[in-house]
């Protein structure tokens, strides 16, 4: 018997694919020239609730995968259904990614302008399709998972000789021990490694230049996700119990980035202050994770529609996560030619709730064709009852 499903992982993963179609309809609006500053201002303030969305997806992952293969693995079946699942479907976007941004230009039907070439680079460092560098990160930790699970099995083993105390302490010890290695880490990245790159040589220049492309650049969510894999409803008692102080530390936080943004920035607000590889960011980023993990235990029973509703978006959420970047484009295509002078807000608000639910329609759709699992990622729907929780596991390769 497979084991059951965690419903508030699915719920999680729809909050964080919304955070994550929030930001880029954000980025879409708020570097233009005639965007007023309250606007500016107020794009900003949303874009710093949203910063959880990919870590989300990043310890979603991890705790998806210890969860559902803590045990021995067979490397060749299992390295294959992770790039069939994954990586197929990042090909197949990545060249629609490229396509659609280059047969609007005249150049391109001309002989030779083809520029194949260009397509070979989006296959390391996707810029088209902006948002799949994620696939790229995660897919690295898939080929050393059998690696990073053995070891966890060899901890567990030599945690399960101990009391439950003192398992409960070195648990805790691990956990707070790698977030501060990992925060010491961040800060090497965001105030000492840019340097570094100007310095170094090939090959070690590239590798600091395009750090975020590494999964050793999240090893901490990693990890989290071991431990709360194995340890699921202490985990979840100790989100009820750090509700309120999660919540806190998100508001002081969020003070904290919104602040050194408006600070940092000129008259051009730079969101890049605000990078996933900076330690107050990785602070927010707990913290709300927490949070919202909290809330959505507190909320079964009594919001069953809303939590229903964001399970049907995490399930779909691969492929939306896949094509939602093409429905910004297309978007845009109407948008940018427009002067939105002090209506860049609502804009972005629209494009937001438009990406979203076409994006959601799009990964239903397609996931219920033929070879859907090599498009976004999901087999062809069965009938309900068949739905089985080795369904559930498929979708372990893909977040």
């Amino acid at each position: 018997m497979g084991k059951p499903r965690i419903e508030e992982w699915t719920q999680l993963r729809g909050l964080a694919f919304l955070a994550i179609v929030m930001q880029h309809a954000i980025a879409e609006y708020i570097y233009r020239a005639d965007i007023e500053s309250a606007d500016s201002i107020m794009l900003t303030m949303i874009y710093h609730f949203t910063r959880f969305g990919t870590p989300t997806f990043v310890f979603l992952s991890a705790v998806l995968m210890f969860y559902h293969y803590g045990g021995k693995i067979r490397y060749g079946s299992f390295l294959r259904k992770r790039l069939g699942d994954v990586y197929v479907p990042f090909l197949i976007w990545t060249v629609i990614y490229w396509l659609y941004v280059r047969v609007f230009t005249p150049g391109f039907w001309q002989k030779g302008g083809q520029d194949f070439g260009s397509l070979l680079k989006e296959m390391f460092l996707p810029q088209t399709g902006y948002q799949l560098w994620f696939i790229l990160m995660i897919l690295q930790f898939y080929i050393f998972f059998p690696v990073l699970a053995g070891g966890v099995r060899h901890v567990r083993k030599r945690l399960d000789v101990m009391s439950e105390r003192a398992r409960s302490r070195r648990v805790v010890a691990i956990v707070v021990g790698t977030g501060l290695m990992y925060m010491g880490l961040l800060y090497l990245s965001y105030h000492q490694m840019g340097g570094w790159s100007s310095r170094l040589g090939s090959p070690w220049s590239e590798l600091i230049q395009y750090r975020s492309y590494s999964f050793i650049m999240y090893g901490f969510y990693f990890v989290a996700g071991a431990v709360w894999a194995a340890n699921i409803e202490k985990c979840r008692a100790w989100c009820i119990k750090l509700l309120p102080w999660s919540g806190l530390v998100f508001i002081g936080m969020y003070i904290r980035l919104g602040y050194d943004v408006l600070q940092g920035s000129g008259e051009v607000v730079n969101l890049n202050i605000s990078t996933y590889l900076k330690p107050s960011t990785f602070l927010i980023i707990v913290a709300q994770i927490l949070l919202l993990y909290g809330l959505l235990l507190m909320l079964k029973g009594r919001s069953a529609s809303f939590l229903r509703l964001l399970g049907w978006i995490g399930k779909y959420s691969f492929g939306g996560y896949l094509v939602h970047a093409l429905v910004i484009y297309c978007i845009a295509f109407f948008t940018r030619p427009l002067t939105l002078t002090g209506s860049h807000l609502p804009v972005t608000l629209l494009t937001f709730f438009l990406t979203a639910a076409a994006s959601l329609g799009i990964s239903y759709t397609l996931s219920r064709l033929p070879g859907a699992r090599w498009i976004v990622g999901a087999k062809r729907r069965a009938p309900k009852q068949a739905e089985s929780e080795a369904d559930f596991r498929g979708k372990a390769a893909m977040y």
